[in-house]
Parts: C-alpha cells; sequence; structure tokens
C-alpha cells in the first residue's frame, strides 16, 4: 500500500446547482461501516461509501481503466480500485496530492428513510452507428437474433435492445453460442428468410462457427454479427483478442470488420444481401468502440438492390429433357430440398406422368407419404418403398438434390438433373441431361413442352398400383417390429408409430444425428410436416437449437416437435432452460439408451470392439421439470400414446423422455 503524505479529503460534495434528483440508493443499515458497494440508478452504475460514519457516492468506473470501483477496498482511509490499485477519498473522489484524475462524484444525504444521493437526469440516448446498423438489418428482414450479450458487444445488444421494444425485431438469449448459431440456421432453412446470431469477440465468435458450417453446407442464410476487442488493441494480443475474420473466412460467403470510417450501412446492407442471394453466411466483426461512435448517417434497405432470381432453363436442355421423359415408361421423379418451395409443380407433373416421388432425407416432407405417388425417403435413411421403385425405373428426374452417397441415387440410370447451381449438375458423376434451372419454372416449362411434343398419348406406366403396393408391404413388417419387445425399453418402430399418429399433420419437426434419425426416417410417416435436420454437416446436437428457430419463425402457428438422442440433447441441454424463459412450445422427445448408439453399431460393422461409447445419464424428465418445462417418462410401448398425447397437448416446452432399446432401432 502506498503511502501519501496526505489524508484522504474528508470534503463533502455540495449540492449541485443545476438540474438533479434525489435518488434512495440505500437503507442505513444496508452497507456497513468501512465498505463500499455498487448501486444502479437510472443507466448510472454508481460506488458508494461508508467511511467515518458519512456516505460518498461517485462514478463506479475508475478514470484509470474503468475498474468497478465499487468492488473495491477501503484501505487506510483510501477507497481503492480493485483493478490496479488506484485511490481516491471515498467522500468526493479526490486522488492523492500529485495525481489529477479523479471520478465524477455526487452529493449524498442521509435522510429519516435511508441514503440519498444527488444525481443529474441520465443523458439522452444518442444515435449511434449500431443503431444505423440494426435499422438497417431490420429493413432487410432480419426479425430474429439468437445470441449472448458480453463485454465486447454492449453498444450492439443496446441498439437490438431499443429496436425490440420498438417491435422491430426479437431477441433470444441462450446459454451457448452453437444453439444460438444452429438455431438461426434452422430458420434459415424453414422461411428461406435472415435470422442473425451474436456472440462476443474470441470464444463467443468461435462457438459460433459449428452451427454457422451447417448453414454454410446446406445452403441457409444466416447474418452472424461479432463483438471485438477495441480497435487500438488488435493484433497486439490482448484479451480474446482473435483474427476473427480470417476465423470465419471459410465458413462465410462475406465477413468484414466494421471501421470508424466504414460506410456502415452499406457494409451490413452488403451482409444482408450476399447472404440471401448466395444462400449462405454474412458476417460483420464491430470492435467494441465503434459500436458506441455517434452517427447520423440513414439506415439501408433492399429497395433496388436486388430482383427477381429465377433461373429458367436453356432451350435445348429443356428439349433434351423432354424426349428423355418422352422416351421413358417407368419415369421416378427424386426430389431434395432444393425443390421444396416449387412441390406443388412437380407433384402436378408427376401426377400426370404416373410417377412416384422418391425424396432425399433433408427433403422428407415435401410431399406426403399417403399422397398416392409419394414413395418415401431414399437412401441410407429411407424406405424400401422408395429403393424399389427407383430400381424399377428406368429414368430418373432429380430436382434440387446433391446426390449424396447417403441418398444412394443409383448412377447407372438415365438422369435428368434440374438444378439452379451451375457446379451442383453432375457434381459427383456425368448425368443423361444436366438442365440448369429454378425446380418449379423447370417443371412448368417441361409441362408444356410435353403438351406441344407428345403428340400420341404417351405410353407412361401409372405406378400408383406399385407404390400403394410397396406401402402395404412395408407398413405389414413395421406392424410386425412394433410387436417387438425384449424387456428394455421402447422400440423405434413404436415410437414413431405413435408420432406419426399424434404429431400435428402440419407440425415443424426438428431432427437430430444419430440412430434415432434413421429410425425418424424410416418409420415416421410424414402427412404435411416440414422436417428440419443438420443435413449435409449431420453435426450432433441440432435437435433442440433447431426447433428454437423453428418456434421463431412460426410459433404460435405451427407446432414445435424435436427428436433427439440422449447424446444430441447432452450438446445444448441447457437450452432447455432457454425454451423455458421464452415460453417456446415446443415437445422435444429425447430417446435414450444410455450410449453413442450410432457409433456402436458401427464399430461392429467395422469389426471392433465397442468401447467407451456408453453415457451416463440423469432422470431427463426430472430435468425437464427443474428447468421448468413439463417432463414425461415413457419405458413400455404401452405408455407411449397417452404421454405423447399429453406432452403435444402442454402448452409451453415439453420433453418426452423414451427409454429406448438400443438393438430395436
Amino acid at each position: 500500500m502506498a503511502e501519501y503524505s496526505d489524508a484522504p479529503s474528508t470534503e463533502s460534495v455540495p449540492v449541485p446547482d443545476g438540474e438533479f434528483e434525489w435518488h434512495k440508493v440505500l437503507d442505513h443499515d444496508e452497507l456497513p461501516e468501512g465498505r463500499v458497494r455498487a448501486v444502479t440508478v437510472g443507466r448510472r452504475s454508481l460506488c458508494v461509501t461508508h467511511v467515518d460514519s458519512s456516505f460518498g457516492a461517485m462514478d463506479n468506473h475508475c478514470p484509470h481503466q474503468g475498474g468497478p470501483l465499487g468492488e473495491g477496498s477501503i484501505e487506510q482511509g483510501w477507497l481503492r480500485c480493485p483493478w490496479h490499485g488506484y485511490d481516491y477519498s471515498p467522500c468526493n473522489g479526490r486522488p492523492p496530492g500529485g495525481f489529477a484524475d479523479a471520478p465524477e462524484a455526487y452529493a449524498t444525504e442521509v435522510r429519516d428513510d435511508g441514503v440519498y444521493v444527488a444525481v443529474p437526469p441520465d443523458p439522452e440516448r444518442g444515435r449511434t452507428v449500431s443503431d444505423v446498423l440494426v435499422e438497417t438489418m431490420n429493413n432487410w428482414g432480419v426479425r430474429v437474433v439468437f445470441g449472448m450479450v458480453g463485454h465486447s458487444n454492449l453498444g450492439f445488444a443496446d441498439a437490438m435492445r431499443v429496436a425490440e421494444e420498438q417491435g422491430r425485431m426479437r431477441f433470444f438469449g441462450i446459454r451457448h453460442e452453437g444453439a444460438a448459431a444452429f438455431a438461426a440456421s434452422a430458420y434459415g432453412k424453414l422461411t428461406g428468410e435472415l435470422a442473425g446470431c451474436f456472440g462476443i469477440a474470441g470464444p463467443g465468435s468461435t462457438n459460433l462457427l459449428t452451427g454457422l458450417y451447417d448453414a454454410k453446407v446446406d445452403r441457409a442464410p444466416v447474418l452472424a454479427i461479432s463483438g471485438q476487442v477495441p480497435s487500438k488493441e488488435l493484433g497486439r494480443g490482448a484479451f480474446q483478442d482473435l483474427e476473427l475474420d480470417k476465423a470465419f473466412n471459410d465458413v462465410a460467403v462475406y465477413s468484414r470488420t466494421v471501421l470508424p470510417g466504414s460506410d456502415h450501412a452499406e457494409l451490413m446492407t452488403l451482409a444482408c444481401k450476399t447472404a440471401l442471394v448466395d444462400r449462405g453466411v454474412a458476417h460483420l466483426v464491430l470492435p467494441d468502440e465503434v459500436q458506441v461512435m455517434p452517427s447520423t448517417a440513414s439506415a439501408g434497405g433492399p429497395e433496388g438492390r436486388v430482383s427477381d432470381q429465377r433461373v429458367r432453363p436453356p432451350h435445348d436442355a429443356l428439349a433434351a429433357a423432354t424426349a428423355a421423359v418422352l422416351e421413358a415408361r417407368r419415369p421416378v421423379f427424386v426430389v431434395g430440398h432444393g425443390a421444396r418451395h416449387d412441390m406443388e409443380l412437380i407433384v402436378a407433373l408427376a401426377e400426370r406422368l404416373g410417377a412416384p416421388v422418391l425424396t432425399t432425407f433433408k427433403a422428407k416432407g415435401q410431399i406426403s407419404d399417403h399422397h398416392p405417388l409419394g414413395a418415401g425417403v431414399l437412401g441410407r435413411s429411407g424406405t424400401p418403398v422408395a429403393s424399389w421403385c427407383m430400381n424399377e425405373s428406368d429414368l430418373i428426374v432429380a430436382w434440387g438434390t446433391s446426390f449424396s452417397n447417403h441418398t444412394g441415387i443409383a448412377p447407372y440410370k438415365p438422369i435428368v438433373q434440374v438444378d439452379r447451381d451451375p457446379m451442383a449438375l453432375g457434381r459427383f458423376h456425368p448425368v443423361t441431361v444436366p438442365v440448369l434451372g429454378d425446380a418449379g419454372t423447370v417443371a412448368a416449362a417441361l409441362g408444356a413442352e410435353l403438351d406441344t411434343r407428345s403428340g400420341a398419348a404417351p405410353d407412361w406406366v401409372d405406378q400408383r398400383p406399385d407404390v400403394a403396393s410397396r406401402w402395404a408391404i412395408w407398413r405389414d413388417e413395421k406392424a410386425d417390429r412394433r410387436l417387438d419387445d425384449h424387456g428394455h425399453g421402447v422400440s423405434a418402430a413404436s415410437l414413431f408409430d405413435s408420432m406419426s399418429r399424434l404429431v400435428d399433420p402440419d407440425a415443424v419437426m426438428s431432427v437430430d444425428v444419430g440412430n434415432n434419425t434413421y429410425s425418424f426416417g424410416r418409420y415416421f410417416e410424414v402427412t404435411h410436416q416440414t422436417v428440419l435436420m443438420s443435413g449435409y454437416l449431420g453435426s450432433i446436437g441440432f435437435g433442440l437449437p433447431g426447433a428454437m428457430g423453428a418456434w421463431a419463425a412460426v410459433g404460435g402457428e405451427r407446432r414445435v416437435v424435436s427428436v433427439s438422442g440422449d447424446g444430441g440433447f447432452g450438446q445444448y441441454a441447457m437450452d432447455f432452460t432457454t425454451a423455458c424463459r421464452y415460453g417456446m412450445d415446443i415437445t422435444h422427445v429425447l430417446v435414450d439408451n444410455s450410449e453413442l448408439g450410432k457409433i456402436s453399431k458401427e464399430q461392429r460393422s467395422a469389426e471392433l470392439d465397442v468401447w467407451q461409447t456408453g453415457l451416463t445419464n440423469p432422470d431427463f424428465a426430472a430435468f425437464a421439470e427443474l428447468c421448468g418445462g413439463l417432463g414425461l417418462t415413457v419405458a413400455t410401448r404401452d405408455e407411449l400414446d397417452d404421454v405423447l398425447g399429453r406432452a403435444l397437448a402442454h402448452t409451453g416446452p415439453a420433453l418426452v423422455h423414451v427409454r429406448s432399446d438400443v438393438d430395436l432401432i
């Protein structure tokens, strides 16, 4: 402790001449003699001291580096800053002799009912760079942001607070930034519109990356906002100083740091436009001091910046596709997630041809499994209905599919591939007829070409009876599997049979990764549900955050249901409290086999010992109750309908803990 030649000044602070208001800050006995504490008055944070039976009050920020004086101590009569030991008079904030810096101090008054401080009115909030950025992203349609407020993003957070108060957007505070990015990705997949995710410098931003990679590979528009250390500290090894532009370079189609002299509205406009046009991640980095810089600039918006983006097919490619369809007898359609907005036109064309419509797993739900031509999912997560139809076909027309190895489209068949992305055409192997164009535009044009070129009625086989026959065989098989019971829990066939009957036909369903997901693809029969998943990234943990993103998009209009295994739920389990905090109507079905069952299966398939796949789990229903939601448990097939029905009818978050048999998948 430094020794000073003078003692701390004990002069009290006079009542100010200008405008002020008295605010009670303490009861008489609330702050012991010789102690300090921080209090809040309006937007001001004050340090209040109690020394020699007198109370003092001053700004809570040390003028040296902003240390919280209210967390300091009284030592030898001086108020000592807890960060670097700077000393001030506890009565009026004056420093020792020879020093000039001092916090602003305020008059105090002890009254019968407590201690009062004379504080000027809060200054009027000025317009900042962050306000310009937030107004611009609102103009581009950003209505939802998921994230975590922290020390390096406070200026932007305050601008979002104002926007939320004005009804221009909603902010959802999450428990892990990864959940924020997954939720924003799910929102983009469901709506095609932008949602935001938000984190601090350093780890808050790097935590976003997994969810943002999910958005990247599934072509979902997302706006990511990173706080950053002050510009003067960048590149100097400061606390949480990372080169975020480099960190996000691979995941983002657009990433820029917002500088003091930037055209701030234009940078946000370019970020939003790029995310929407390129269907990817756009990222802005906001140094701390830039966020709160005053600004009188106008916000930007989409007016005059975008146009109709539909891609129409080239004449020659359309003619070749028409010829291929006319020559086929048993064509099948395979639709991917890229065709999700054009299903009405595609299904109408399939009905004309009598062609079964198979879906990739990502496209599950784009046609009902009860449609006469709906053949279910093709591939590893699929049904024997779809695989039989593909094997019997003489032409595959693929709409907005990636040809993933998990889907298993037969490369040896004649293929007409339709996609709006030139790089997607023939990506893994040559196709017979590559057609560049939007799925709906091509479907309409192909139908018109068939009208003009068919002549005599084409010899297409009406495959509706085949589809019905194969479904009957598969449903009989599923019924047999529902009867399997080893006494170790519920079978997947039983669970998804109940869910097929009980989940609202127009629900949004977010599914995770693992055996539970493969079983969902095989056994759950969609009516008109929309299914979301971590498609090409295949990231465990997507289920619950994806449901949160879906609820932010459609909550109150459609039911939201999520499915995960115990491994997937464990990734972001604490964000169940987020669902509870915001009253999200989400029913989460948790399939618990106390194991990373998919990995155990893969170890056995590789003729390896099963190793380190066991899980130690809590009572998840009790966990849900502790979080503030409804928690229910199912251990037998006979309980399924009752418990699922209660959970689906519940208003607010509900979790159904299904004790499942790892061998009955």
